[in-house]
């Protein structure tokens, strides 16, 4: 199983890297530098890369390597990976010879053993770096590979720069891979690194740049301990949050960006919901409180420039109106590119290790006693019996609510979605989706009126701003205010439904 941290380097910080006092003090001897070809090969249907494998033969020096790696996770930037190597004599695999060393089951087994797999396979794609290899050794004995890769990587006539760190552990600690990346950061900008060479190899070759990451179910079981459950949930959000960084950081994508403030609020969720047995230091709450409003503040621009302004259709001149989208899309672009750089910046990669470190160092585990360790069940069923009552005394007056009432119900039902969507793996399925599907319409209906009573504060700022506008602002925060009213007949309902629902049975 091959463990490693992987970040990315500005090639102008590549001389600072080489120089920098952690490898001097670390280094067992001089560094290594050598010249790689790395040729990666799946047939034409990329059957490999389906199956959650990839497959290279490497040329460095005179020798030749092929490597297989499958299956495994990257959580915090800490990759885990299966890996299987032999030597190879030429540029061609040797498909034989994996089929004896692979021991982790999986896809790739069939594949490898297929007549049909091995007449199909070619080149799909290549990079070429200069590799410069430092063997470190840390006072406790860890033992860590670090090299530093420089050059490109090829498919056909496209080609990306290779600029990138990677921090191995060869014996030790895994800690210990992240008490070194935070050395380096003190000195060097360097961002996390969560895709494979083989990962961008296949998005430059198929033109495909990963979709937002969505939520996904953390999968419980009722024979986990509390300790157990509490990690599979707050490595699912933070899943969510780094599967969209690309996206924020190198395409201003707004569905990536949304769905990084999703995982960041169900992050502050989980730790929420545990808080009461776990408690995360006060500086990585802090910084956590930081970055959720660095990639916050675009969202509410964004939805007034593509949501609300729509509902007021022909009841405002269009040219006018397209003048107030036009002010409100400049004013979210500003803050998109402030979220960006906020996640492009060596603070974020800092929080994200740091907050990493934290959770597999498991030291919070010592505020949970043997006893609460083993009642993952009643644990769930007491939080969320908690959150259906703060939802039914929240809600009690909704009808004659202002914005302000309406928000606080819209908080507590969010609260009461993710924590059943946590849970969710321990419940009957049809019961727990049918009340998850109940919250979520009455969080939707909510929002949206939260969404017209923050536009409306926003269009009031964009009328102080633009004095052109202000006539077609006042005449829009009209138009919203008389939708919200017209929305409370369809809030009663829905919120009928939802307190009649157990969040558990």
């Amino acid at each position: 199983m091959e463990v490693e941290l992987k970040l990315l380097l500005d090639p102008r910080d590549a001389a600072a890297f080489r120089d920098h006092a952690v490898l001097r003090r670390h280094a067992c001897g001089a560094p290594v530098e050598q010249d790689q070809i790395d040729l990666y090969f799946d047939t034409p249907d990329l059957a490999l890369m389906r199956s959650g494998a990839g497959l290279r033969v490497r040329r460095a020096g005179g020798a030749w390597i092929q490597t297989l790696k499958a299956g495994g996770s990257v959580v915090g930037g800490l990759h885990r990976r299966n890996e299987w190597e032999s030597a190879v004599p030429g540029p061609e695999p040797d498909l034989y010879a994996l089929q004896k060393r692979i021991d982790a089951p999986g896809p790739w087994q069939a594949l490898i053993a297929s007549p049909d797999f091995v007449h199909a396979l070619a080149p799909v794609f290549a990079t070429h770096v200069r590799r410069t290899r430092y063997d470190l050794r840390l006072a406790d004995g860890t033992a860590i590979e670090c090299v530093l890769d420089e050059g490109r990587l090829e498919c056909g006539d496209r080609v990306e720069p290779i600029s990138e760190v990677e921090l191995e552990l060869t014996a030790g600690d895994p800690l210990h891979l992240f008490d070194l990346a935070l050395e380096l950061l003190q000195d060097i900008p360097m961002r996390l690194g969560h895709d494979s060479k083989a990962a961008r190899g296949y998005m430059l070759h198929t033109g495909h740049r990963a979709a937002a990451v969505k939520a996904e179910e953390p999968q419980l079981s009722k024979k986990m301990g509390l300790d157990q459950a509490f990690r599979a949930i707050v490595e699912s959000c933070v899943r969510q949050v780094q599967g969209n960084e690309a996206g924020v950081v190198e395409r201003d994508d707004a569905a990536c960006l949304h769905q990084m403030r999703v995982g960041l609020r169900r992050l502050h969720s989980a730790l929420h919901l545990f808080r009461r047995v776990v408690l995360p230091p006060d500086t990585l709450q802090q910084e956590l409180a930081w970055l959720s409003e660095q990639v916050g503040a675009a969202r509410d621009w964004d939805v007034l420039a593509s949501s609300t302004l729509q509902t007021v259709g022909d009841a405002a001149d269009p040219a006018e109106l397209e003048a107030l989208r036009h002010a409100a899309s400049a004013k979210a672009a500003d803050l998109h590119r402030a979220a960006a750089q906020a996640v492009a910046s060596a603070r974020y990669a800092r929080f994200m290790l740091s907050f990493q470190r934290w959770l597999l160092g498991a030291a919070w585990r010592a505020s949970l006693d043997a006893h609460d360790r083993q009642r993952l069940k009643a644990f769930s069923r007491e939080m969320l019996e908690r959150d259906r009552r703060r939802l039914c005394k929240r809600g009690r007056h909704l009808e004659e609510a202002d914005a302000q009432g309406r928000h606080r119900v819209r908080i507590a039902a969010k609260k009461a979605r993710y924590d059943l969507e946590f849970f969710q793996s321990l419940y009957p399925p049809k019961e727990a989706k049918a009340t998850i599907k109940v919250l979520s319409a009455l969080q939707d209906k909510l929002g949206w009126l939260n969404d017209l009573a923050v536009g409306d504060g926003l269009l009031a700022e964009l009328q102080s701003v633009h004095e052109e506008l202000a006539d077609v602002a006042v005449h829009v925060r009209e138009c919203l205010a008389a939708s919200a009213r017209d929305d409370k007949e369809k809030l009663r309902k829905l919120w009928k439904k939802a307190r009649r629902r157990a969040l558990t049975k």
